[in-house]
């Protein structure tokens, strides 16, 4: 199932997986429900699921990819966040993982503690997400990470990374780039991109990046161009004051600002409309995009129809 997963990722022109942002509570089912309700299973590549982002309370992320691969017989991407796991606890759940058959992994370093919804939440943090792809990297080779040998080996896993879609210094975000696919990363996630432009920049740096990794397995490896659907000129202004390293055009802000004053239904309309336009330019100068819509999964698949 991987293998012919990343084979896509790496060697055909589409590639499309949808995140899934597990629950406050305990159980699933009501997304996996959702998705049938869309027969989006049948229309992406495959799903990624998050691990309790921006530090709030949700099922596992691990655990809720193995359940929805399991139910889809599609290639989950499971994320791991730095933040709530040290060195021992990260290879116990990649091994336990592997033998669900779930092995494509995210690696992040997590946002911060402080924003969480838990009183007095303490982060784990041993280092950034590179120790994770390090990590991955040892148990690819048959060992742990202080070099014991695995009895049995896991079966192959495969690291994927992020970047930032915009920085004031775009070589920082190469060096970033160049790092991550020296520690193995075989594809990098971006932020949400919402200008072709930014998207031939990014796809430029990428080459640059894989051109000076020391890693061999860069050679191969995919930027997957994110995408976060804009419906709500609120949206689109926090997105563009608030949050680091994503850039959305004025003329989308102005357009969606104005869209807002003639109602909700307008709103939404407009906002639909300038989304379906950026994610087929994204589909067609690159073809592999990755699709955040916090759940949205009808408007994931009106975009994708």
């Amino acid at each position: 199932m991987f293998e012919k997963f990343c084979d896509v990722l790496c060697l055909e022109k589409n590639f499309i997986t949808v995140e899934i942002n597990p629950p406050h509570g305990a159980s699933i089912d009501g997304i996996i429900a959702e998705i049938k309700k869309y027969n989006l299973h049948e229309k992406v590549t495959g799903f990624s699921c998050t691990d309790n982002p921006l530090a709030k309370l949700k099922m596992s992320g691990v655990l809720s990819a193995i359940k929805v691969q399991q139910t889809f017989g599609k290639p989950v991407i499971a994320t791991m966040s730095m933040r709530d796991k040290n060195k021992l606890s990260l290879q116990s759940t990649l091994l336990g993982a592997n033998d669900f058959d779930l092995r494509c992994i995210l690696a992040l370093t997590g946002d911060p503690a402080k924003f969480s919804d838990q009183p007095d939440v303490k982060g784990v943090l041993e280092r950034d997400s590179t120790l994770l792809l390090s990590i991955i990297h040892h148990l690819n080779k048959g060992v742990d990470y202080s070099n014991k040998q695995l009895n049995p080996a896991p079966k192959p896993i495969y690291p994927f990374a992020v970047s930032n879609a915009t920085a004031k210094d775009m070589n920082s975000l190469k060096k970033r780039m160049v790092k991550k696919l020296n520690y193995g990363a075989r594809a990098i996630i971006t932020q949400p991109v919402y200008d072709v432009d930014n998207a031939k920049e990014l796809l430029a740096l990428f080459e640059e990046a894989k051109e000076e990794s020391i890693r061999d397995t860069a050679k191969e490896a995919q930027l997957v161009l994110g995408q976060f659907p804009i419906v709500r000129a609120k949206t689109a202004n926090f997105i563009n004051d608030k949050v680091p390293g994503i850039s959305v055009p004025k003329s989308i802000i102005d357009e969606m600002n104005l869209a807002s004053m003639d109602g909700e239904e307008r709103e939404q309309e407009v906002g639909f409309a300038l989304s379906k336009r950026i994610f087929d330019e994204m589909m067609e100068i690159h073809g592999k995009v990755h699709l955040m819509t916090h759940n949205r999964f009808d408007l994931c698949s009106e975009l994708i129809e």
